[in-house]
């Protein structure tokens, strides 16, 4: 049976591969990600073989512990680990819980994160198998610590199985995801401030790795590292923690893979009674419904509150690189970058609808109403916002001086792409992420269409808002005066007048094609 669960999984993967020539562009790339950071990291190792045995050991410890954190947060963040061979599946076949352990244990190895984790084990004996006897004792403790990454995946995973089925859960995990990435420079960049300032970095690895070793998390790593400084009494207890770690998931897992056999997760939802309608209901006329039901969206979709995550982390980004550069300039650009970023949201808002738009074409909604309807929706929420991110930057960095041209070319640059967006979307509808999945995934045949369009669209919005934008740049060179508030002139009214055009011509189009765009929303739902 366990053989056969390694059969199935390679042939899922083998057979995932010929869906779409895509797919094999995917594994590609990832197979490429994987080999750099394992080409990285192994010079690295190989490296700290010509370094004592206490820095190689911790480092060592260290990057495991890491290694282990990593694969038991995966399903925290990002709904889940590789679940091909979803355990539920198995719930109508007489299958031994312990063989479906096993099995399911090996076949999570096959595919870019199990092999690259796989090796990276291997290699992490290169510091510390200076002699047999640490050699042996490091392979000991690598293959430990590899199962024991995968079982704390699989554990978290496992006992997540009825949250994950939560389309709600799936939202906001998705979204949360997003966060530590953005701030993944910030952070590496302190770490690096933090460890460069304290004169006696080997010391601070070796009291980091003391602790560790002596975890759950780091026990397995620190078992060769103990045998090559001389201490195999301490590598014999730490075996016998990591051994308990193993043995502990490896009993969790098969006490809830057995639940979850037994007691598969509803996937169904009951009736609701019906509620209030919230913003709709305070809805009155065309322009005003399709605004509340786009204002509903931006509040409850995590599709819309994907982009608006960006917005708070943007400026604490730019506030870290000016605090290490000592200059802010960068940060005073975060409100024209928002504005861009609110603006071209609603350029794939058709596409967003999925067969919601069917409402749209039902009803005859004529197209300036749609059109205004979905830029008045974004602008309910951009405004309060981009207020916010255009204050905070001038207050901080103490150029008060630069407050006119900078509101005038957040709002020249945000009503440029209202309109903008006014006009692709009601022009193109290509494949977008479906109500219920990550706003981070790139749905399969999208192709290299909508990226075309994007990029389409910054080109012509950065010519269309380079007046405003370039006033702003000279105000900031040490400009005078009367050119600051020559940009809170000229951007509010460039942007005024392309978002009126951008309306009518995207109006026109939604009206002469709206036949057409239901067709493409609903062939690629």
């Amino acid at each position: 049976m366990v053989a056969h669960l390694i059969r199935l999984k390679a042939r899922l993967f083998v057979n995932g591969l010929k869906r779409s020539p895509w797919q094999i562009v995917a594994l590609v790339l990832a197979g490429l990600y994987a080999l750099f950071l394992i080409t990285l990291v192994g010079a690295g190792l190989v490296a700290l073989r010509f370094t004592g045995p206490d820095v190689a050991a911790a480092v060592v410890v260290i990057g495991g512990s890491l290694l282990v954190a990593g694969w038991a947060i995966v399903p925290l963040v990002a709904s889940g680990v590789d679940m091909t061979l979803d355990p539920r599946r198995f719930a109508t076949y007489a299958v031994p819980v312990g063989a479906l352990v096993t099995g399911l244990a090996i076949a999570s190895l096959i595919g870019i994160p199990g092999l690259a984790t796989a090796i990276l084990a291997l290699l992490s004996l290169i510091p510390v198998a200076r002699d047999p006897l640490s050699g042996l004792a490091a392979l000991v403790g690598a293959v430990l610590g590899l199962f024991t990454c995968v079982a704390a995946s699989r554990v978290v995973a496992t006992a997540l199985t009825g949250l994950t089925a939560s389309r709600r859960f799936r939202e906001v995990a998705g979204i949360v995801a997003f966060v530590p990435l953005v701030l993944l420079g910030p952070i590496i960049g302190s770490i690096g401030s933090a460890v460069s300032d304290n004169p006696d970095v080997p010391a601070l690895l070796g009291r980091i790795a003391a602790v560790l070793g002596w975890t759950p998390l780091g026990a397995a790593w620190a078992i060769g590292g103990s045998v090559l400084t001389g201490a195999p009494g301490v590598a014999a207890l730490q075996a016998v923690i990591a051994l308990a770690t193993l043995g502990v998931l490896l009993v969790i897992w098969r006490a809830t893979l057995a639940r979850a056999l037994v007691n598969p997760p509803a996937t169904g939802s009951g009736a609701r009674a019906g509620g209030r309608l919230g913003v709709l209901g305070m809805a009155d006329g065309r322009i005003a419904a399709v605004a509340a039901r786009c204002l509903t969206y931006w509040l409850k979709d995590p599709r819309y509150g994907g982009s608006l995550v960006v917005v708070p982390l943007l400026p604490i980004v730019f506030w870290f690189v000016g605090t290490q550069t000592g200059s802010f300039g960068l940060m005073l650009w975060t409100g024209p970058m928002v504005a861009f970023l609110l603006g071209w949201a609603i350029s794939a808002d058709i596409s967003y609808d999925n067969t919601a738009f069917w409402l749209h074409v039902a009803s005859g909604v004529p197209g300036s109403s749609d059109r205004w309807g979905r830029v008045l929706g974004c602008l309910a929420i951009a405004v309060p916002l981009l207020a916010v991110v255009v204050l905070a930057p001038v207050a901080v960095s103490g150029r008060w001086d630069l407050l006119p041209p900078l509101t005038g070319a957040t709002i020249g640059v945000l009503l440029t792409g209202l309109g903008l967006a006014s006009i692709v979307s009601a022009r193109w509808v290509y494949p977008v992420p479906a109500p219920g999945e990550s706003p981070f995934r790139a749905r399969q045949g999208a192709g290299v269409f909508p990226m075309l369009i994007q990029f389409g669209g910054i080109g012509v919005m950065a010519v269309l808002c380079s007046p405003a934008l370039v006033l702003l740049a000279v105000a900031m060179a040490g400009g005078p005066a009367l050119v600051g508030w020559l940009g809170l002139v000229v951007g509010p009214v460039l942007g005024v007048v392309f978002l009126t055009l951008g309306v009518r011509i995207g109006g026109r189009w939604f009206d002469r094609r709206t036949p057409e765009l239901y067709a493409q929303v609903a062939a690629i739902r």
